[in-house]
């Protein structure tokens, strides 16, 4: 899963980046540039399940991040979205923290109105888009148009009234073939949106919590986190704050729930690690993440709950009870499940 960081000038989205994928930016970016970097999912069943089974290495789930280049608002460019059209989730950063020692484009902080320029670009960049395709859609029509065409075009201008009346492309519900009949166009006001608000130090809390798509992080709480070596005392800094976990956390959190994916795990004496999947993934499929074969030749697969394991303490424990679980190919992997895929090609 690759996850779009956008946002204007010093919002802050290349600190978050830095913190979430342990990649250094340099100031002197080439203009247009984006960059990728890994961040892992601090999965804290992960840690639990590596605590009873002791392995040699520990692999949580990742997302890659792309920072993309700053919004150039009013210049009509839109090389700051070509890299965000190929990612699965854009997340835009808004500042709402103050400082004097960074400036704001437009001299002042106004997390609002910040918002509205980012939602204004996004809509115009699709509009600009759909225009020109309707426009050659219709030097096409004399030649005829297909079928193809007819509902290409029909959902164009279903968009473009949508992006008009300042709305989203996300809330007209199309259909899987109005969806597929302007997929390659790659419309950024179709794709999940997450949206975060770097705030200051004091106001983490407070965050604004409209529909459970926004949420706030604060930059300079995340950096004290990162440098904090102990476990514990994370956890009592974060508690001090009114906090369950860290920013940066909840953002890979919410990440995975706006793209419908989960978590299954493996466990063994040589690595415990967390597979990405989409919810409603049958076993099969599932065992394909981890090999092709797993896919292809599968037999069955055995399930420990999570639950089960952390009650029972060992997975000998589990299964002296009873409460493996094995499985066909229909069975459809759970949120947790530990699984121990069995297969022949």
């Amino acid at each position: 899963m690759k996850i779009a960081l956008l946002g204007l000038p010093q919002s802050g989205k290349r600190t978050l980046f830095s913190l979430l994928t342990g990649r250094e930016v340099s100031d002197h970016r080439g203009e247009g540039e984006s960059i990728e970097g890994v961040a892992s999912i601090r999965d804290p069943r992960v840690d639990i399940i590596a605590g009873i089974a002791r392995p040699e290495k520990i692999k949580y789930a990742e997302n890659k991040i792309v920072l993309c280049p700053d919004l150039a608002v009013g210049t009509g460019k839109r090389e700051w979205l070509d890299a965000a059209r190929r990612c699965d989730l854009l997340c835009m950063v808004v500042r709402a923290f103050t400082s004097d020692r960074v400036y704001h484009p437009d001299g002042s902080v106004d997390a609002g109105r910040d918002r509205g320029i980012l939602t204004t670009e996004l809509l115009l960049a699709d509009l600009e888009l759909i225009e020109k395709r309707l426009e050659r859609i219709e030097k096409e029509k004399k030649a005829g148009k297909t079928a193809a065409q007819v509902k290409e075009e029909q959902t164009l201008l279903k968009c473009r009234d949508a992006i008009e009346a300042e709305k989203n492309i996300s809330t007209l519900d199309l259909d899987e073939e109005e969806l597929a009949s302007v997929k390659s166009l790659n419309l950024v006001t179709l794709m999940p949106l997450l949206w975060v608000y770097n705030v200051d130090e004091d106001k983490i809390v407070s965050s604004p919590d409209e529909d459970g798509d926004v949420f706030a992080v604060s930059a300079l709480i995340e950096k004290d986190i990162m440098g904090m070596e102990d476990a514990e005392e994370r956890r009592e800094y974060l508690e001090a704050l009114g906090l369950s976990s860290s920013g940066l956390d909840r953002l890979n959190a919410a990440a995975y729930d706006k793209l419908g994916l989960m978590s299954f795990y493996t466990m063994g004496k040589d690595e415990v690690r967390a597979w990405t999947i989409r919810k409603e993934t049958a076993a099969p499929a599932a065992g394909g993440k981890i090999h092709s074969d797993i896919e292809r030749g599968f037999i069955r697969v055995e399930i420990i709950r999570y639950d089960d394991l952390l009650a029972a303490g060992s997975e000998a424990a589990v299964k002296a009870q009873g409460k493996a679980l094995l499985k066909g190919k229909d069975y459809v992997i759970e949120d947790g499940d530990i699984c121990n895929f069995r297969f022949n090609v």
